[in-house]
């Protein structure tokens, strides 16, 4: 067997992509205040699998401050498409609109004040890519609205599935024959936590 890289993990992190000035200050943010964000590595991963696709409409549920709303947006902005994100706390909510108009990106993000469960109850599709990275409990509830919602050969991105409370949603996804899914375990550098899992899923 081929040898590996001595130290891995230190290794990987010289590849961490760049960020402008907006996202590393959502990043000191986000360590000064504990909220949690998906860092760099995923946000670049989001970015590079909505450009693959030409994604024209997402779906994101769990905006916070806007860290990988900013990512996804700026994927779909080469294709004239557009992002709405849900959050359900007002403030973060108020915060992520003015984020997003200091990167230019308030004409291609809408934001809705709202549970992801509720609102995804009474919204319409079809959407081309969903990201899920809302409480963990908030996961299986919302696997049938989410499938219903994807166009057929849409993609599901979950986040945080290394998590125990995302146990019973990571079992009823990879069971489901409505989706075909990998699951990854993954070194994620400045993502919190840094040692995850990211779900994928197609829209079968």
């Amino acid at each position: 067997m081929p040898k590996m890289i001595t130290d891995l993990e230190g290794a990987f992190r010289q590849f961490v992509p760049p960020r402008d000035a907006v996202l590393l200050a959502l990043e000191q943010e986000a360590e000064r205040e504990g909220i949690p964000i998906v860092g760099p590595v995923v946000g670049e991963f989001l970015y590079i699998l909505a450009r693959a696709m030409q994604a024209k409409r997402i779906l994101e549920l769990g905006t916070a401050t806007g860290y990988s709303a900013i990512y996804l947006a700026r994927a779909c902005q080469g294709s004239m498409g557009k992002l709405l994100t849900l959050e359900k706390d007002e403030g973060m909510a108020g915060r992520a609109q003015a984020n997003f108009r200091k990167v230019g990106l308030g004409h291609c993000i809408e934001i809705r004040v709202a549970d992801a469960l509720a609102a995804t109850t009474k919204m319409k599709g079809p959407f081309d890519l969903i990201f899920m990275d809302i409480d963990k409990e908030g996961y299986l509830p919302l696997l049938s609205h989410c499938h219903r919602l994807l166009k057929t050969g849409g993609l599901m991105v979950i986040d945080n599935v290394g998590f125990h409370a995302a146990n019973d949603f990571n079992r009823a996804v990879f069971e489901s024959p409505r989706w075909e899914s990998v699951h990854l375990l993954s070194f994620l550098p400045f993502h919190s936590p840094e040692k995850d899992g990211l779900c994928l899923a197609l829209r079968t």
